[in-house]
């Protein structure tokens, strides 16, 4: 993991000291690098078309709750301090107090006069006087009321029931806003959102891409009985869009050997990656509709393929007929294995998201686990050209890592930096690599798709078989740089990379549902009627491009 700072404030019993884990400011293991000469990358403050905004990362405590919310152990709100001269404050910050302190809010610097105003008056959108947990005093949530044209982008937090002076603040010309809806939950008056009167949310632009404009602040809102009563703050607009503050190919290239994940593939994992190229140089095969009987061989780089088009089932690829081609190509060859990067503006322009896409020419069977029974599906999950990938989220403010995304079949998981695991001494990510699966986690053990300690395993483990991504890779995408990197054709075959599956799941089904007893078969029919279709893997998998995030946001 990476290094913590303690921070000044602790709670201190009558007994004990209880150091949370928001009493440490989380630090990335080493120094950031000294970021290759460019444009606006890691300049410190990004222009929105004549607002410059800069990320604050140094908070001076304001109140807090020492229960709810995630583990029961509360939540801690912040004020930005600090702040650069001549910028000002657009928001308060808070976080789970069960998580080391790692964030920032946006603060905003006026270059045309008139895109920031003060607020007219405050409305309480909520105060802790009657809540009935443990807190540190009373805390207060004010929402800035804007003049018109004018729009909130964070709400203010005090200790005492006073409103805030009114120059503490400011918001925002409409014109520099887009709408936002809630993300994660931050916390609320019990252990969980649906059972909690009061919750807070961070925020985040409803319309998020490659080319959306939406730009996170880094602030949050609070919903009162069900009523999002702040869902009237707005995300920020980065309205002149200028792709300065992305980074160029040098700076890429240390991105990528500062962050790239370290992968760990499962001991006993008998389908291991492979590149691209080798997977065609040994004999995989274009199948056209109409012409199964003769298959034709692709070249390395997938030049012969059909470029474009749509997911018409009219193309696919398989292994080679071949029979002991065929099982030296399912078993893949971790030493020829690329990453394949993506890099795309994400939030605004104002992050960089990388995806490192691995592939492996063919995905294992699924197991179950029935309570105590350990059960293989028999062909269920079975399909050639598995795509699987990660992403880093990297702010174009300095260059630090932010957020990792794990891909896990059909959904996946965003983890802040803080919540990763490093390698020792760097800030190389390290991911694991499931077991026949390959859905990347971020922490080795297993990890059961499905509920009742009954589901699909998803095995992982440090091992000797790793793949570090930042030693063999390729730039296979980067469209805001042009013609710099050049898509190879196989990136641009829409069809998909597997045939149909040929054989019944049904009856693979009743096959494993003979070993179970009565009242553990009924439980497993409806956890596998809950599974998404990916598990079974009935269709062939599509290429990256194919994928709703390729344009898009992860989740």
């Amino acid at each position: 993991m990476g290094n913590c700072l303690s921070s000044p404030s602790t709670y201190i019993s009558k007994k004990v000291v209880q150091l949370l884990p928001i009493e440490t400011v989380f630090k990335l293991p080493a120094p950031l690098p000294v970021w290759p000469t460019g444009e606006g990358f890691a300049n410190g403050s990004i222009n929105l078309g004549g607002l410059e905004v800069c990320q604050v990362s140094n908070f001076t405590k304001i109140w807090a709750t020492r229960e709810g919310g995630l583990d029961n152990l509360g939540v801690t709100f912040f004020e930005p301090s600090q702040i650069p001269d001549g910028f000002l404050m657009l928001g308060c910050y808070n976080q789970p107090s069960s998580k080391s302190q790692f964030g920032w809010v946006l603060a905003g610097k006026d270059d045309a006069g008139d895109i920031l105003q003060t607020p007219v008056d405050y409305t309480l959108v909520w105060s802790s006087e009657s809540l009935k947990i443990k807190q540190n005093g009373n805390g207060y949530i004010w929402a800035p009321v804007p003049p018109e044209g004018y729009k909130a982008v964070g709400l203010m937090v005090t200790s005492s029931p006073e409103k805030p002076p009114l120059d503490k603040i400011r918001v925002v010309r409409s014109d520099f806003t887009e709408e936002c809806e809630k993300d994660t939950w931050i916390w609320g008056d019990d252990k969980a959102a649906q059972s909690s009167k009061v919750n807070i949310y961070a925020l985040r632009p409803k319309t998020r891409g490659s080319q959306a404009h939406g730009v996170c602040v880094g602030t949050f809102m609070t919903q009162v009985d069900g009523a999002a009563s702040a869902l009237s703050l707005s995300c920020l607009k980065n309205k002149q869009f200028s792709l300065s503050h992305m980074p160029n190919m040098d700076q890429i290239n240390t991105i990528i050997q500062t962050y790239s994940p370290l992968v760990y593939l499962h001991p006993d994992e008998p389908f291991l990656p492979s590149s691209v190229s080798w997977f065609f140089n040994n004999g995989a095969l274009l199948y056209k509709r109409g012409e199964e009987s003769n298959p034709v061989r692709i070249d390395p780089t997938g030049s012969n393929l059909p470029q474009g088009g749509s997911n018409d089932g009219m193309y696919w690829l398989d292994l080679p007929t071949d029979g002991a081609a065929k099982g030296k190509v399912k078993k893949g060859d971790l030493q020829s294995s690329n990453a394949y990067f993506h890099i795309k503006p994400m939030l605004g322009a104002t992050f960089t998201d990388i995806s490192v896409w691995v592939f492996y020419p063919f995905n294992g069977a699924a197991r179950a686990k029935v309570k105590f029974i350990n059960i293989p599906l028999g062909k269920i999950g079975e399909h050639v050209g598995d795509w699987e990938h990660m992403t880093l989220r990297v702010s174009n403010f300095n260059g630090e890592l932010w957020r990792v995304y794990y891909s896990e079949h059909s959904g996946g998981s965003w983890l802040n930096a803080s919540e990763v695991e490093f390698v020792s001494g760097k800030n190389k990510i390290v991911a694991y690599s499931s077991l026949h699966g390959h859905a990347f986690y971020a922490k080795p053990g297993l990890v059961l798709q499905g509920n009742n300690d009954i589901g699909i395993r998803n095995d992982t483990s440090k091992s000797k078989i790793m793949m570090d991504t930042g030693v063999r890779f390729e730039m296979v995408s980067a469209e805001y740089l042009g013609s710099v990197v050049v898509e190879p054709p196989w990136l641009n075959f829409n069809r998909p990379w597997g045939p149909k599956i040929n054989y019944d799941t049904r009856e693979e089904l009743k096959t494993v549902e003979k070993l179970l007893p009565g009242n553990l078969k009924t439980q497993f029919e409806k956890m596998v009627n809950s599974l998404p279709n990916e598990v079974f893997g009935e269709e062939g998998p599509l290429g990256p491009k194919m994928k709703n995030n390729w344009n898009g946001d992860e989740v």
